[in-house]
């Protein structure tokens, strides 16, 4: 069974350096990165592939802070990164392909990289992280991405971010550093900021603008499978501007992966809420190890048929993959 993940990472580590001038110091280091891990596209990274199983990885780069450095900068920044995955991707065309990082400071400009990014570099989509500026992508200032997103027709994937410092230091500070670091971001609170932006985007009309557009969320759709029915109930009597009933803009224009959440309980509800032709498959690696990815798919009580849906076919479908990839 072939498979192909989403939510794979890499960073530069020049852009790194480069982004970090612009950022205030934290002095909450809760978490250290697999930096070596983070920066390999090469050997090391196709071993571990083959390791877990995963015929295609579909890369894009750590958020390094680009939605808050100054525009001019994400501009030029970015536009190296996604020059650098090309090269890799150039290398390994059978094991790698792309998601663009965009200069979301600049609307437009991150309108213009996109369509570079997808007709010259060859990528699959892009991936935005969270807010820029405290703004979502509701936010009217943005029209311009979505807008190239839908015309290249290619999905963007929304991935976390941590929340607003007001946020963070009224829901999760008072605990040891490393606790508090946890809670606020991959223990609970940025799945539930980004669960938030996409449902913002309901309500704010984007899927009415834009019906063809499609949204890629990681963890099992950032909490808001399991709350859905009742999401709908409360807001689509209050919705009357939208055009369709609320849930249907979920299970309609979203799709889901499981970022490394191979338990089975989330699993088996995400498939009830959406279907299986709008699950896709991702390790986060190297967040996590993945070693078990293939093992998860193929134990899960569903048909062949959806395993493979699941494994791949989703992903060819959506991001217009090639289909000849042979297996490992």
């Amino acid at each position: 069974m072939k498979i192909i993940t989403l939510e794979e990472h890499f960073e530069i580590a020049e852009i790194k350096r480069a982004v970090a001038r612009f950022l205030p110091v934290s002095q909450e280091h809760f978490y250290h990165p697999p930096t070596v891990q983070l920066e390999d596209l090469g050997a090391s990274r196709l071993k571990e592939m083959d390791t877990m199983g995963v015929d295609v990885q579909v890369l894009s780069h750590t958020a390094a802070g680009i939605p808050l450095i100054p525009p001019a900068e994400a501009v030029a920044l970015t536009r190296a990164i996604n020059d650098q995955l090309a090269a890799a991707i150039h290398v390994h065309p059978d094991r790698f392909a792309g998601l663009a990082t965009l200069p979301t400071p600049d609307p437009e400009a991150a309108a213009a990289e996109l369509e570079r990014s997808v007709n010259t570099l060859g990528f699959k989509g892009a991936m935005i992280h969270g807010r820029t500026n405290n703004r979502f992508l509701d936010d009217p200032s943005f029209r311009p991405i979505l807008e190239t997103a839908v015309a290249l027709d290619v999905p963007i994937y929304l991935h976390p971010a941590p929340p607003p410092k007001a946020v963070w230091d009224v829901y999760y500070a008072g605990f040891d550093p490393a606790v508090s670091g946890s809670f606020a971001t991959f223990g609970w609170g940025w799945h539930l900021d980004t669960g938030i932006h996409a449902l913002r985007m309901i309500l704010g009309g984007v899927f009415d603008r834009y019906p063809s557009l499609q949204l890629i969320l990681g963890h099992w759709g950032e909490m808001i499978p399991f709350y859905l029915a009742r999401f709908a109930e409360a807001l689509t009597p209050a919705t009357k501007q939208l055009q369709r009933p609320v849930a249907d803009y979920f299970v309609q224009q979203m799709h889901v992966t499981p970022s490394g959440m191979f338990t089975l309980p989330p699993f088996m509800l995400t498939l009830q809420v959406l279907g299986a032709d709008r699950i896709l498959y991702s390790v986060d690696y190297p967040f996590q190890a993945g070693d078990h990815a293939k093992i998860f798919l193929e134990n899960t009580p569903i048909s062949s048929a959806d395993k493979e849906k699941i494994a791949h076919g989703n992903a060819e479908r959506l991001l217009k993959l090639s289909t000849t990839t042979s297996t490992t």
